[in-house]
């Protein structure tokens, strides 16, 4: 599948967001793919594997990701995710060499969102980490990558289709939590960060106080 090349960022309200959402319903077929329309991509990654035998898929992990950092706009997440990033169009992307990682979703600052492995797959974006006692959350989580930063507010439209993502995603699988990777990996994440607003993803996403973190 031909790699995505979007046109440059422009700002969008909350109520194009919203309204563009409503038209692009997200549906998933039975093999934990979305159905590609205007507001969803394709990529396959090569970086996933089977999650263990019998394992119920119960934790939504909450990421931020920017490539090179604090930069938006680029093709180099996915670049990453597909093992395909140039290492020399960045210095800092020297640190990336021979990494092998992906998440499950990637939703950019326009609200797009792109898939880029199976629900019913194990993408590898939460390394080690636990949460509730259980370790490997690759193993029982799906991984949804916001594009942002520790120091800048996500957009409207992000959070827009991130509820609507989550709700889908809720009806196919038994997700009873969600979390952030600095709730599952403390010691080496920070993502969200501070600028995510868990009260107003909860109220967009109906998720229950819970199923959120504490002192959110």
């Amino acid at each position: 599948m031909p790699r995505d090349h979007r046109p440059a960022i422009t700002p969008v309200t909350h109520a194009q967001a919203q309204r563009a959402t409503d038209a692009n319903a997200l549906s998933l077929g039975l093999a934990g793919w979305l159905t590609p329309t205007t507001l969803v991509t394709l990529l396959p990654s090569p970086n996933f594997n089977d999650r263990p035998d019998d394992t119920a898929i119960t934790l939504l992990v909450i990421h931020h990701i920017s490539l090179p950092p604090g930069q938006f706009g680029t093709t180099h997440i996915a670049d990453l995710f597909l093992n395909q990033l140039d290492l020399a169009a960045d210095p800092w992307f020297s640190c990336l060499e021979g990494l092998r990682v992906s998440a499950h979703f990637l939703i950019d600052r326009n609200g797009h969102v792109t898939q880029f492995v199976s629900c019913d797959q194990r993408a590898w974006h939460a390394g080690v980490s636990s949460f509730d006692g259980r370790e490997q959350c690759n193993d029982f989580s799906i991984g949804i990558e916001l594009e942002g930063t520790d120091t800048e507010p996500f957009t409207d439209a992000q959070y827009a289709s991130l509820a609507k993502l989550s709700s889908c995603l809720r009806a196919r699988y038994p997700l009873l939590a969600v979390r952030g990777h600095s709730d599952i990996a403390p010691r080496r994440k920070t993502d969200p960060g501070p600028f995510f607003d868990w009260r107003r993803y909860a109220g967009l996403a109906n998720w229950s106080e819970a199923a959120l973190p504490p002192q959110t």
